[in-house]
């Protein structure tokens, strides 16, 4: 048995007295794409946002590469475990006054002592990958939303992370834009990424994810392949959401 990439066990996040995660126990295996889905306000934001620690649990424990990542440590040690999970957020959170070279150089050169020239290279590289090679010297505000997001995605790449997270990465794009986003994921995963998605882009569910997890009310309620899930969903709740979909 290998150990799994992350491993969740008993999460729970509390606000005050409401919580919203209620302890959840779950894994992904190196290399699985897993999808996050249900209805607005379940916990599937926070519950991507608890694996780099954006957001603090109050019970349990995240293991990443056999850490517990919600144990005491240092901010440089947090430092070194974001940049080993990439994480590309709904509203992009490219820095607006450097260009699109510079906004996916910047991390290794000053958390890993890349050498500037050689982050420059790289970064050129990843750009190719996701379409924007022209880019390069454009800032982010001369980009669409799209190309901001494939940038993002660059950025979060040039850490050569083992994990990428997304959260609702095509919720702000316009509709024409969100398959462009969608095709360098996909790209990714034939590649071997190990992802955790949170979207609502039920068609790329079907066609890259390995495993849906479905929750609702903090919980993880149904957990399935693909095609199990939206041809015959087990749980009452699943049933009614994809129903809802359809219509």
């Amino acid at each position: 048995m290998t150990e799994p990439a992350i491993k969740i066990s008993d999460v729970k996040k509390t606000y005050g007295d409401f919580e919203v995660l209620k302890g959840i126990n779950a894994t992904v295996a190196r290399g699985e794409v897993v999808v996050i889905c249900g209805p607005s306000g379940s916990g599937k934001s926070t519950l991507i946002r608890t694996v780099n620690r954006l957001e603090e649990i109050s019970e349990g424990s995240i293991f990443f590469e056999g850490q517990d990542i919600h144990a005491p440590m240092k901010g440089r040690d947090l430092n070194h475990l974001r940049s080993r999970i990439g994480f590309v957020f709904q509203n992009f959170n490219l820095f607006p006054h450097l260009s699109v070279v510079e906004n996916v150089s910047m991390s290794p050169v000053k958390v890993k002592g890349v050498n500037p020239a050689e982050a420059h290279d790289k970064a050129i590289k990843l750009l190719a990958r996701v379409g924007l090679a022209e880019k390069a010297n454009a800032y982010p505000g001369q980009l669409s939303g799209g190309q901001q997001q494939r940038v993002a995605i660059a950025r979060a790449l040039a850490m050569e992370p083992p994990v990428m997270l997304f959260d609702e990465p095509t919720s702000a794009l316009d509709p024409e834009m969100v398959g462009e986003v969608l095709a360098v994921m996909k790209s990714l995963a034939a590649d071997g990424m190990t992802m955790m998605c949170v979207t609502h882009e039920m068609g790329f569910a079907r066609e890259v994810a390995d495993r849906i997890w479905f929750i609702d009310a903090g919980q993880i309620i149904e957990t399935a392949k693909p095609e199990e899930f939206f041809t015959n969903p087990q749980h009452p709740r699943a049933q009614r959401f994809l129903s809802d979909l359809r219509h």
